[in-house]
């Protein structure tokens, strides 16, 4: 059911440090690391660095109210929060994980790709949060 590897979401206290460290220790080129904008309907700031295979999206907590401040908590110099996959349909994708018992948290909304978007909880995937996303039109 599930597609391509889209991206890994890993969440920072501070994108611009973030995208230094891509930049400076990996060799990232500017060119392959997009603005940072805010998503305040999520609660976070976003930008992605773009590799050959994928995308690595840095997320940083907009607000006091952002869904990552607790991970951001347990994990002060950040970490990887999610692992995200395309799918063809989200309201099929939704309808399938809650038919195979596992907790959908919230309804399809549109995410940082300006796509629908839904999140599966952690404990119904080994411990990880997986993203399952709209293939983007076009891809």
């Amino acid at each position: 059911m599930i597609g391509r590897l889209n991206h890994v979401g890993v969440a920072v206290p501070s994108i611009e440090a973030a995208k230094a460290t891509y930049r400076d220790l990996y060799g990232v080129s500017d060119a392959d690391i997009t603005e940072t904008k805010d998503m305040p309907t999520q609660g976070v700031r976003v930008a992605f660095v773009n590799v050959p295979n994928s995308q690595i999206e840095l997320i940083e907590p907009l607000g006091e109210t952002s869904p990552i401040i607790k991970f951001l908590e347990k994990n002060p110099q950040g970490g990887q929060h999610h692992v995200c996959f395309e799918v063809a349909d989200i309201h099929v994708a939704k309808a399938e994980m809650a038919a195979r018992g596992a907790t959908v948290l919230g309804e399809p909304r549109i995410g940082a790709h300006g796509t629908l978007v839904i999140f599966v909880h952690p404990k119904n995937s080994n411990g990880v949060l997986i993203e399952l996303m709209e293939t983007p039109k076009g891809h």
